[in-house]
This record gives C-alpha cells, sequence and structure tokens, in this order.
C-alpha cells in the first residue's frame, strides 16, 4: 500500500528515536547493495542517519543522493546484510528488499562530517551525518519498525529475574550489563523503553545495588 500523507509514525517511529534499518542503494556497476543502518526519526518525513567512511553505502548515497530505508524483523536480512551475502534474486526491481513490511525512499537534504565524542572511531572527518526527505512510502505489511531499546528491556528483565540467585563477581557482572543496557535505552530507546528501564534501576536500588 503506498502512502499519500507520508507520517513515520504509521510504521510506529517516533521523533527523535533511532530505529533498526537496513538501507538499500545502487552500486557504480548497477548492483544493488544492502547495508543495517540506524536512522534517527526528525519529523512525519524527515530521518537522519550517520554513516562511517569506506563503505558502499556512504558511496552510494553520496554520488546518487537518495536511497531506501527497508523495515523487517528478519534476522536473516540484517545479518546477511552485514556481511555482504544478500543474493541479487532478494531485491526488488527497485532496489527495495523482498520481503520488507515496509519501504520509505529518501532524498538527501544536506549532509556534513560529524563523529561524536562517544564513538569508539574518534578520528576527524570518519562519518558523515545526512539529513533526508522521505519521498515515498510503502507499507506491504502492518508493522513498526524496530527499535532496539525494547531487546534491551526484555534483556534487562531476563537478568532481573537472575540477580537474587547469583552472588560475588556474577551479579556485578549483572548490573554491569545493566548500566549498559540502561545507557544504550536512554540514548535511543521510545519513551516507554526508557520508563521501564527507570522502574527496573528502581527495583535493583531498593534490593541495595549500587547503581
Amino acid at each position: 500500500m503506498i502512502i499519500m500523507e507520508i507520517d513515520l509514525s504509521l510504521i510506529g517511529m517516533e521523533r527523535g528515536r533511532q530505529y533498526e534499518t537496513i538501507i538499500t542503494t545502487k552500486n557504480d556497476d548497477g548492483t544493488n547493495h544492502a547495508a543495517p543502518i540506524g536512522v534517527l526519526c526528525s519529523g512525519p518525513d524527515i530521518i537522519i542517519c550517520r554513516i562511517f567512511k569506506g563503505s558502499h553505502t556512504l558511496e552510494n548515497i553520496l554520488n546518487r543522493k537518495e536511497f531506501y530505508v527497508n523495515i523487517t524483523h528478519s534476522p536473516e536480512l540484517f545479518t546477511y546484510s552485514l556481511i555482504d551475502e544478500i543474493a541479487d534474486d532478494c531485491f526488488n526491481d527497485n532496489t527495495t528488499l523482498k520481503g520488507a513490511n515496509a519501504y520509505f525512499k529518501c532524498e538527501v537534504i544536506s549532509f556534513k562530517q560529524a563523529v561524536k565524542q562517544s564513538d569508539p572511531v574518534k578520528r576527524k572527518d570518519e562519518a558523515i551525518v545526512f539529513k533526508s526527505k522521505v519521498i515515498e512510502l510503502v507499507i506491504n505489511n502492518e508493522t513498526q519498525a524496530f527499535n532496539r531499546g525494547f531487546a534491551y528491556v526484555i534483556e534487562s528483565l531476563v537478568n532481573f529475574a537472575r540477580f537474587d540467585l547469583v552472588e560475588g563477581e556474577d551479579k556485578e557482572f549483572y548490573l554491569k550489563r545493566f548500566r549498559e543496557a540502561y545507557r544504550v535505552v536512554n540514548k535511543v530507546g521510545t519513551r516507554q523503553d526508557i520508563k521501564a528501564m527507570r522502574k527496573i534501576k528502581k527495583e535493583l536500588k531498593n534490593k541495595g545495588h549500587d547503581l
């Protein structure tokens, strides 16, 4: 179904939140390319993504100033797109992925070089941030864009159930994992994810754990 009035909230994307997607582009030789990349929703029809230099995706976007963002929950597609093993027959004629629950086409509005201090790679000019406008939205199946904050909430709940069953180094191991999960959720998670993590943190503090 082609959406006439583009609104990314139709696929569960909130302004200011980051979502895990697969971006597809066309190589110079005409072949298709896919890569898992997080995109930040910046409005009903605006997204922002940050891509490190050295990738085919970056080169293709700079060359063509357009790309597709595929919404899927397939672990295989995410895995194979990272190791560059998605077969050409897995792509549609327009470069989108067959089986994607939804996809949208983007045109680049602006781009700039940028590296966050929190990045593992801190050399200058290693990444480019693209601001892009969504010009087409197609929903094949009712879906919600995947935000990894929810996965961290579930993992934290599993670990929470183990805190009282372990001691010493094992307990600190789970606390360390929670601290990292809490950091990530506050960075990329939805409001509901953040609220859930704060509740877990409160309960851990009530149990006497130092967070």
